[in-house]
This record gives C-alpha cells, sequence and structure tokens, in this order.
C-alpha cells in the first residue's frame, strides 16, 4: 500500500530528491522546521458509499481515501496543571474550557488568564483551532456518539439538553470572524463543533422580536507557535504551487470538471502534474489549511483561497453568479441513518443553505460540512437539514502530493 512520508514537527522540512525535482520546483531548506505541520485525521477505517470495506488495493475502487495515507500522527502530553501540548503542532491548550462564554466575555478573560504558570493565553485562530479534530468520530443528527476530539486528554462537553440544548449545540468559537455576513447581515464567527465535525461561522449575536444579545459558545484558549496556521506558499509556475509551511505542494487549478466521491479519488491518483505522478485527494485537515479567511465572494470577489489559486466560478441553485464550487476531501464523515455514506468538504465559496424558499448564505466561505458521497447527478442539487444545506454532491477537486525527500 502506498504511503505517505510522514513529516515530524521536530525534524523539519526534508530536501526534495533530486529523481523528481523540477527546475522550478522549490527547495526546501532541510534545517527549517514545519511551522505549520498538519496533524492526522486519526481515519483508520476504509469506506465505500455506504459501508467500512477492507483496504482497497492501489487501483481499485475507493483507493487513496483518507486512510490509504498516514500523516503525522496526533500525540498529546498531559502537563498535569490544565494544559495540554500537542506534540506535532507545539501548541499548548486549555484542557477544560469551563463555561460558555460570549466572545466580549472570553476576551476579557484571556486577557487576565493565568494557567500552568502562563500568561501569553489568546483565543485560537480557526486552523489553530481546526488542527484539534479527529475524524474518528462519529456523530447521528443531533446526537452525539463518539466526540470529534482526543477526550482522553481534552474535555469536551455536549449540549445541555435540560435547557433546551441539542447535544451537538456545544460549538467551540475561534478568534476569526467571517469578513462576508451571514444570513441577512449577521455578524458571524467561525467555530469548530467537536461534536457534529464541521466548521461553520456563528451568529455573534441572538436575534429575537425584542432585540439581540450577545450568542455564548465554548472557547478552548491556546499559546505557543504563533506561526501556526500561517501559509508560505510559492507559484513553481508549473501548474503546482508549494506551501513551505506545511510541506506540501498543491494543483493550482482544478481542471473545472464535478464529480461524486469515487471518482474524485480516482482522478486524483491518476494524475500526472508537473513530472509527479503521486498526488492524491487531500483530507480535511490539507484541504482546510489552504482556505484564506480573509477572503469571500461577497467581499473579495473570490473564493477564499489565496490568489495564485485559480478557482472555477459556478452559479448557485438560484441560478446566480459568482458562487464557486465545494471541493472533496478524502476524509468520510460519519453522520447519520448510513453514517459511511457522506464525506467531508470545504466550501471554498458561500456555504449556502435554503430557508423559507430563500437562498442565504448560511455558515460562511470556509465553513466545512459534508456530502453525500454518490447520487444521481440531475437530482441535485438538493437542500437539507435545519438551515436547507446546499448539496451539490458532484463537487470539485484540487489535488495535494507531499513535498518529499
Amino acid at each position: 500500500m502506498k504511503s505517505k512520508s510522514v513529516l515530524i514537527f521536530a525534524l523539519g522540512l526534508a530536501l526534495c530528491s533530486m529523481s523528481c525535482k523540477k527546475n522550478s520546483e522549490v527547495t526546501p531548506d532541510p534545517n527549517q522546521e514545519l511551522s505549520y505541520p498538519i496533524v492526522d485525521t486519526d481515519v483508520k477505517t476504509f469506506y465505500s458509499n455506504t459501508a467500512s470495506i477492507s483496504s482497497p488495493a492501489a487501483g481499485a475502487a475507493f483507493y487513496g481515501q483518507d486512510a490509504t495515507y498516514t500523516g503525522n500522527t496526533p500525540s498529546y502530553t498531559d502537563n498535569g496543571n490544565g494544559t495540554v501540548t500537542d506534540n506535532v503542532t507545539g501548541l499548548m491548550w486549555q484542557k477544560d474550557m469551563g463555561s460558555k462564554l460570549s466572545v466580549d466575555e472570553a476576551e476579557a478573560l484571556v486577557k487576565t488568564m493565568n494557567l500552568g504558570g502562563f500568561t501569553d493565553w489568546r483565543i485560537p485562530s480557526i486552523k489553530e483551532l481546526y488542527s484539534l479534530i479527529l475524524f474518528s468520530g462519529k456523530v447521528s443528527g443531533e446526537t452525539a456518539v463518539k466526540n470529534f476530539i482526543n477526550e482522553t486528554y481534552f474535555i469536551q462537553p455536549l449540549g445541555n439538553t435540560a435547557l433546551g440544548e441539542r447535544e451537538i449545540d456545544a460549538q467551540t468559537w475561534s478568534s476569526t470572524y467571517y469578513v462576508g455576513k451571514t444570513f441577512t447581515n449577521d455578524e458571524a464567527i467561525f467555530g469548530v463543533n467537536f461534536v457534529d465535525g464541521r466548521i461553520k461561522g456563528y451568529s455573534k449575536y441572538k436575534k429575537s422580536a425584542s432585540g439581540s444579545t450577545p450568542n455564548k459558545m465554548y472557547f478552548r484558549m491556546v499559546r505557543g507557535n504563533t506561526s501556526y496556521g500561517i501559509n508560505d506558499f510559492v507559484d513553481n509556475n508549473d501548474g503546482t504551487i508549494s506551501d513551505k509551511a506545511t510541506g506540501l505542494m498543491w494543483q493550482k487549478a482544478d481542471d473545472g470538471t464535478s464529480r461524486d466521491w469515487e471518482n474524485a479519488l480516482s482522478y486524483a491518483e491518476n494524475l500526472s502534474l508537473a513530472g509527479f505522478s503521486d498526488w492524491r485527494l487531500p483530507n480535511a485537515k490539507e484541504l482546510q489549511s489552504i482556505v484564506d479567511y480573509t477572503r469571500c465572494p461577497s467581499v473579495t470577489n473570490s473564493p477564499a483561497i489565496n490568489a495564485m489559486f485559480s478557482t472555477t466560478s459556478i452559479t448557485d441553485p438560484d441560478g446566480v453568479g459568482g458562487q464557486y464550487p465545494y471541493f472533496w476531501s478524502s476524509t468520510t464523515h460519519l453522520d447519520g441513518t448510513v453514517p459511511e455514506a457522506g464525506a467531508v468538504y470545504i466550501a471554498f465559496g458561500k456555504a449556502q443553505g435554503k430557508m423559507n424558499d430563500i437562498l442565504y448564505d448560511v455558515h460562511g466561505a470556509g465553513a466545512q460540512r459534508s456530502d453525500p458521497k454518490s447520487g444521481n447527478k440531475v437530482d441535485y442539487p438538493q437542500f437539507k437539514g435545519p438551515q436547507g444545506d446546499v448539496r451539490y454532491v458532484y463537487n470539485y477537486v484540487r489535488c495535494v502530493r507531499t513535498i518529499k525527500e
């Protein structure tokens, strides 16, 4: 079985081999540590469109999915003082988040926070926070099954059903604001839901007939490695872009074709580009690493990705232009009555939903949701859930490879 070279934070980025090096390819500094190492998703099981399966052989259907490749194994140290160190990223985390807070309350708290003998705590960015997600988790609609975070090290509460909350109402906010607006004109902040395994932009304020009040979410404070989540892109001028921060090379332009999940895997595995044939479909965390949360269609007239990349534009379900595709990851998202049937995508355009027959940007460009892996193309897009999430099923692909020795 083909495997991806494990990138270890402590050893840094290795040199590209002379056998695969193009003249235009970036030559990394072997003494430079990766500032943005991607923690593996922890997925070890293989899936078809509807079930778990044995490991597919190279060239077989469903080869190239998340479990085919091994990345930086999640590794944590409980420091015994209310903090946990991520041994891959170098970030130190608050073990117990305590109670839900408004943004103002969290910002006031972190300024005076003294935990583990440290006072340089901060609210994490969405990329820092997402480093903790594990897709070995599972959810069933609004009911928690196995949380998407390592609960040996981190305390992850559920929503308080005694107060009328759903179990999945336990979102963790980041410091990353959506540069656009959700719904009609809502100010939104991106958060990770470690109970249902998604990124969404959540409204800063809760609106009602009597006015608006600050919304409250959980906050898990962080310290250390202030470079984490910052990309270092170089255009190789051969149809590829290298990120020296993560040690990953990316396909510069998607091919303008939408595919179901199985065919997305096959396309990536068979891609030959810039003299390389070891391309693959990125896992969820790799794909999220290239989101640019300072960009979105409604503000920059672009997808939420660095301008070096080329992205096909599409029309939304109402036939309006200026929308950008959802992009498949190789990661299965376990949810629903057939939990194996969905896979993770990142919305580089608006994460839309239809409510009361009105199409909104409900979760923001840069959201991470999931789609069914397969379906009849003529039946989509469809809308599902309380916020009518748009389901395309036939999503786009941007391939990745690891810069190897």
